[in-house]
Order: C-alpha cells, then structure tokens, then sequence
C-alpha cells in the first residue's frame, strides 16, 4: 500500500490523476457526497443551534467501508475534492467519517486536472477552509427548513406530493409571470414602410437596393398618406455616410454562459450540458466547469496567444485579461478553457466532443484582434416629399479578427448583420420598383428557454452556478409538473400591405403570418401557477426576487468569515416557521377554480378547476347536478386561465360519433398517442395537425379505406393472412403473431407471397432452434392463469 491516500470526488478523476503522481500515492474515489441529511423528517435540531443530523448515504456505505481500509493502511489521507463550496463540504464529510482532524488534515485544490496543477497542489497543501464548510451546510440546511415545511404545507392546501423550495419556487414564478406577460399583452399595430430601387452592381448587373422609412407610423391612415406623398416622385442618393466599426469577442466561459452558448448553438439542455462538461473535466480535458470568473491565468494566457499566432498570424493577436462584472465572483479561479489549447479536439463521445470544440472556439476567440466593419448609410431623396426620409444600411467587413474562430450567439436574431450594398454615389437616381406600408405587430416578451431562464438567474443573483442545472431540472421533473418544455404551434393572423407601383399606384392586399409559436420554450403548466400564486400569496418575502438573492450573499458572508451560519438562519427561521404555522391553521385550500359560463343546452354551469388528476373542466355544480353524476373532462392542451366556454364544452364532444359505415360505427376520440378514427375495433391515427371536432365523415372514411389497403393481406401461408407493414426497426411482415423483418434485397412496395413464404419458414426455424435450446436449459412447466392454460419455461410463458 501507498504511503499516501488521496481522496476525489469521482473515479474518472481518480484515474486521471493517478497518472501523474507516483507510486507514493494511491487515489481512490467517493464518488461524490458520502453524507446528506437523512431524507425522513427535518433531520435538523432547530433548538439545538440548527444541528444537522448527518448520515452516511445508503448507497455509500460499502464506498466509506473501503475507504477506512485504505484510510487504516496509508501513513497520510490527502483530501482533493472540487475547489467550490460543495466539494470543501465532501472534504469535511469525509474527513467526519474517516475520523480525520479537519484542522491538520492536508486539503489540496485545483482548477485543472494537468501533470503541472496537481504536482503543484500537492507542493502547496491547505488545511480544510471550514467558513466555506459552514457556507454549504447553511444553505443545505436552509433549503431543507424551506423545502420540508412549504411542501408540507403545500400537500395540506394544494395536492399530496408536491415539493417547494427556496430557489425552486422563485424559479417557477419567473416562468409564470413571463407567461402571464404573454397572455396579457394586447397586440398593437403599426405599419413599417420599405422601398426597393433597381440599381447596378459592380459586374453591370441589375440588383435590389431596400430602403427604409425610420420609425413607425401608428395608424394605416399615417402610412398611407406617406405612400401618396410619393406618387410622381424621383428618388436619388442624397447622402452616403461611410463608418468604421469594431466588434469584440466575448469573454471565456462561466458556467451561466456555458450553458447558454451550449443551448442556442448546440440545442443542450443545460443538465446534459453540464454531464458533458463534468466529463471533460474529469478526463482532463477542460478547466474546472463551476465558475463565474472569466478571469484565464497568465500562462493559460501565454499558452493561447501562441497558437493564435502558429494558426492565424501576429495580425490576429490581442491578448486580453478580463474582469468579471459579478463582485461576488472568485477571481482566483479560472473561466472555463482547454487544459491544452493546442488540442483543437478530442477523444470522447459526440457530446462532450461538440462541447469542447465550443470551449475552444470561445477561449481562442477571446484572445483574438477586433473583427473590423465598415456601416454604410445611405439617405434617399423623394423629389415630391423632401421632409420624407427613406435610409438604406449596409455593412463589409473588413478584417474578420475573432469572427475568423467563433461568432456569439444572441437570443431573437437581434445582432444579425446587415448585406452588403452596391456602390452608390450622391445625386445618383435610383428606379423604384415597390413601395410597400406592411402592417406590424408590437411582440409580446419571448418565452424562456433554459438558456434564458439562467441568464435572468445570473442577472436577478438568483442561486450561483453550482444550482443552475439542478433547479432547472426539478422544476421540470414529471412529478411534480410546474414547467414543461415543449413545441406548440402558433396561430394564423392577417396583415394588411399597401403597395405603391411605379405608375402611381396603391393597392391593398393581405397577408398571413404564423403567430405565437414556440419551438423548446419553457411553458408553466396550471399545477406551476397554482403554487407560485399560493406561495407568493402567503409568503411574499421568500418569494421576492431580492430577498433570495439576499441570501446568497449571507453565505457569501459565512464564507468569508464574517457571519455566524447558526445566527443567519436563526435570522430567517423564526418569523417563517410563524408564517408557516399561521398558514396551515388560517388559509384556505388552493383551488383556482374559475366559472367559464352556461351550458347553451343544458343550462348547467360549466367551470374549470385543478382536480386530484390534474386540470379538469365541470359540467354543473353539486346543487345542479343533484343525483345526476357529475361529467368531467381532462382540460388537455389547455390552461385553466386562458381557455373559454367554446373551448371548455369541446372537451366533452369527444367521443363522438360521426355515424355508420358499411354497418360499423365511425367514432373520432383522442387518447394517449393523439385523436383517432375508431372503425370496426380497429384505432386510425388522424394525421398531424387535425382538428378532431373538425374532422368529416368523408374524410374519416378515406382514412378507414387507405388504413385497410395498408393491413390487406398481400398473401397466405398455411392458410393465414401475411399483412406487411413499417415499424419501430424498418420493414416487416407480419404472420401468426410473428414479425418478420424484410431485407433490403427485398422491395417493400412490391414484396410478393412467393418471396414471404421462406422468410417465414426461416423465421419458424429460428424461432424453433431458439425454443429448443430453452426448453434443453430450462424446466418446462404447464400452467393456467388468468387467461387460460400456458407453457412456462424459465421467465417464457407461451399460452396454448
């Protein structure tokens, strides 16, 4: 046994780092915490200074026993797990465990995983920095108190199973209130004013030159009389403004813009973000993936700028050192950067190789020249109008710098660059080919995406980068169901376009536009809206944005040394655990219910409201209903806060029955994959996009027959039907229960009888060598069950 034992976080780590330490030292993982709060109760001492009850995790105890083995055989325990908050906490659960003094125990950190790092942490060892400890065990305990009595509380007043939590719920309010922005924004018009002018390029062709009126105009009065200003007119060039311009790159990544980068560019969730990146870390790949410094060392720096100059040339040189904005951030780390900036890639799986070439491009990028433009700005003159003003943009690029490696990405298109214009000079007359008033529409704000939704995070001091990830993904998780992230289609909506033709002209036209669509957006689900308005009903204060992150920087102070953690929580405990109290005893259950209107037929009262299953809509109310049972509907695509009377009754309309074909009843429904056609027992899916209410007899039969023709049998064997198909793994036919996979050699359109039968008979004997290799291994067994007599053999059960 090694005289050393040194202790990480994961085995891949371990592995890695083994490499460069020498046989003095034996690494060995605890693959994360070994020790939590116990998961029953509060499992903290409130009258006794907040102390938590620790336990060693389960699934850790074998981890702990073998690490107190080698602990016994080794002259000396080294601790290197990750350099946050939560990896000096593992050092002192580990330390707590093996029996180890955390005031003398020899605690090493780095932020990469290179020869040079660790041979230097090894030179420079700490001791374990307990504020920090203290830190991570005052939120850990904070969010328990939070999390265990707002979700008890919310079992009492909501619905059993639900969860809460300190950054969880303010998390889901933000979702929430952007989706409520979106449903109370009232679209306004106005009308943007463009002209296209036929000018020639350098080759003497002709070419389109679009102009446009600054501004808006309110009203299609105000844009129509700017068009009949410009009835008979002449256009010319009446100034051309010609100015440079630079753009810089981005700064290294931290984990906020990490995640967001990998979201727009790579369609990551930031969870599998994170996984990837954790992966490169621990192979040594990439510096250390929890930051929220863009600060690079001055040998990273170094390390850089020669392989700019060895790839691109001295011209694309400028090494920069950058400051980060956030006053809480740790200077002394690093941004997020490639151990060896001359490995361009790596070996890893697509994921993770995807992910690096993006931390390359942005760290190579940032140490790279400005990328130099020149806008041009072209006024148009109009003879009959000259208070009128019509201005064309464009812009060249002159030195592309950074843009040569890596080009930010931006939410919503809003840095998209300009075209290039023809060359023009001053007086030159420009021939009008359209002139067109399009009307416009005010946007409401855009929904989040879980890039966006951590940028606001960041932006609010809302958690730190270590919670990201994991607050995104519980608020999503499938049982408790506060935020979706999904496609929904956007609906049709006219627009008006007036149009000016060189003969004086103007016609009014219309078009269309798809709107309201939104493609891995985050969207609040009724059940997410219910709690956060609970929440923020009764518990303003933790609900405000401030206030939580208030409380990062509490621990910041713990973690500095200047405030106790027993006296920060004692702070916040009290008057909660009050509030707490007086809530369960005094508020009224949640409901949400809300009264769409009458029943055109039945008079009853028709409401929606949260039921045991999740969102419903009611036919009539107890006093209506009287003996009569009471009829619900799954509210199915729908809020309970937007949706209306139509839309409410329609879900009662399925099934519905369209009537009879060839003696069989035809019924439209919907169910778990989507609506159908059930003809005959047999279930037709309706094609993407169908409205099942708005489907017709005519074309629910055309789909009954093309669903025939698909299943009629193309043959016989043994006097039973073969039907083919297409399935989850390509081509099939389909024989006496069996599916049998066509090969390539065989066309499907055309496959015959003749060309099934001996791929049934080979199928047959596979199947039977197959049977007759269980049955020689297994007991055999005849049995009856629930549905009748059957073979069992092993775990195979064949009915007869």
């Amino acid at each position: 046994m090694a005289k050393n034992l040194l202790i990480v976080e994961s085995p891949a780590k371990a592995k890695t780092i083994e490499k460069f330490l020498g046989a003095d030292f034996t690494v060995r993982s605890s693959y994360g915490h070994v020790r939590d709060l116990e998961k029953k109760g509060l499992s903290v001492d409130v009258a006794n200074g907040f102390k938590p009850n620790y336990i060693v995790s389960p699934e850790k105890t074998k981890v702990v026993r073998e690490l107190k083995d080698h602990a016994r055989s080794a002259d000396e325990v080294w601790l290197a797990t990750d350099e946050d908050r939560e990896g000096e906490a593992i050092s002192w659960h580990l330390a707590e465990v093996l029996g180890l003094d955390p005031r003398t125990t020899k605690r090493i950190v780095f932020h990469e995983i290179t020869k040079p790092a660790i041979q230097k942490a090894v030179a420079n060892p700490r001791k374990i920095d307990l504020n920090l400890v203290d830190a991570q065990q005052a939120r850990r305990v904070l969010d328990r108190l939070v999390g265990f009595e707002l979700s008890e509380l919310l079992w009492r007043k909501v619905k059993g199973g639900l969860s809460a939590g300190r950054v969880q719920s303010v998390t889901v309010k933000l979702v929430v209130e952007r989706e409520r922005d979106i449903t109370n924004h009232e679209a306004r018009p106005f009308f943007k004013i463009a002209a296209i002018f036929s000018v020639q390029n350098d080759a003497g062709k002709l070419v389109e030159l679009k102009a446009e009126a600054p501004g808006q105009f309110e009203t299609q009065g105000d844009a129509e009389a700017f068009l009949k200003g410009c009835i008979g007119a002449t256009y010319s060039v009446a100034k051309i403004e010609v100015k440079p311009a630079l753009r810089k790159p981005a700064a290294p990544f931290t984990t906020s813009t990490l995640q967001q980068e990998a979201s727009r560019k790579l369609g990551f969730a930031v969870n599998r973000t994170m996984s990837a990146a954790q992966k490169l870390y621990e192979a040594g790949h990439i510096t250390y993936m929890r930051t929220d410094s863009v600060n690079l060392s001055e040998t990273a720096i170094a390390a850089i700028s020669a392989e700019i100059v060895q790839q691109y040339g001295q011209r694309y040189l400028n090494a920069r050192r950058y400051k980060t904005k956030n006053e809480s951030a740790q200077e002394a780390h690093e941004a997020i950067r490639p151990s060896y900036i001359e490995h361009k890639t790596v070996s890893a799986n697509p994921d993770e190789m995807r992910l690096y070439e993006l931390i390359w491009k942005r760290t190579i990028a940032s140490q790279m020249s400005d990328a130099e433009l020149e806008r041009t700005l072209v006024d148009v003159n109009v003879s009959t109008a000259p208070q009128a003003r019509l201005v064309a943009e464009g812009e060249v690029l002159k030195f592309d710098g950074f843009l040569k490696v890596y080009l930010e990405s931006k939410d919503d298109d809003e840095d998209e660059a300009k075209g290039m214009l023809p060359p023009l000079k001053i007086g030159q007359p420009l021939p009008l080919k359209t002139m067109t008033a399009t009307e416009r529409f005010t946007r409401p704000p855009a929904r989040y995406t879980e890039a966006a939704l951590v940028k606001k995070l960041e932006e609010l001091g809302i958690g730190r980068p270590s919670t990201y990830a994991p607050t995104i993904t519980k608020i999503m998780e499938e049982g408790r169901g506060y935020v979706v992230k999904e496609n929904r289609d956007g609906k049709i909506r006219e627009f008006r376009i007036l149009t000016l033709s060189p003969d004086g002209k103007i016609t009014p036209t219309k078009g269309s536009e798809n709107t309201g669509g939104a493609k891995q957006h985050l969207f609040p689900t009724d059940m997410g809206m219910l709690v956060s308005d609970f929440l923020d009903e009764h518990f303003d204060k933790i609900m405000d944005y401030g206030f939580t992150a208030g409380i990062e920087k509490k621990f910041d102070e713990i973690a500095e040394g200047s405030t106790r953690w027993q006296d920060m929580l004692g702070q916040f405990y009290t008057p909660f655990h009050a509030l707490v109290t007086d809530t369960m005893t005094n508020a009224e259950r949640a409901n949400k219910e809300r009264i769409l209107g009458k029943d055109p037929i039945s008079g009853k009262t028709v409401l929606v409201r949260m039921g045991k299953f999740g969102p419903l809509v009611q036919l009539g109310t107890p006093e209506e209903n009287g003996d009569e049972k009471t009829q619900y509907a799954n509210l199915k695509g729908l809020s309970i806060e937007t949706v209306n009377l139509e839309e409410g009754l329609n879900m009662f309309a399925l099934p519905k029955n369209l009537g009879q074909y060839e003696g069989e009843d035809v019924i439209i429904g919907e169910g778990k994959f989507g609506p159908y056609v059930k003809y005959n027992g047999a279930f037709v899916s309706l094609p993407k996009g169908s409205l099942p209410l708005e489907v017709s007899m005519e074309q629910a039969v055309d789909l009954i027959r093309a669903k025939q023709k698909a299943d009629a049998p193309i043959g016989y064997y043994q006097d039973m039907a073969i039907t083919k198909g297409t399935g989850r793994f390509g081509p099939f036919i389909k024989w006496n229960g069996m599916f049998i996979n066509i090969p390539r050699a065989h066309a499907f359109d055309t496959i015959t009888e003749a060309e099934c039968h001996p791929l049934i008979e080979a199928k047959i004997g596979k199947e039977a060598n197959r049977y007759l290799q269980i049955f020689e291994a297994e007991k055999v067994m005849v049995e009856r069950g629930r549905y009748g007599p059957f073979i069992r053999f092993g775990k195979k059960m064949i009915t007869l």
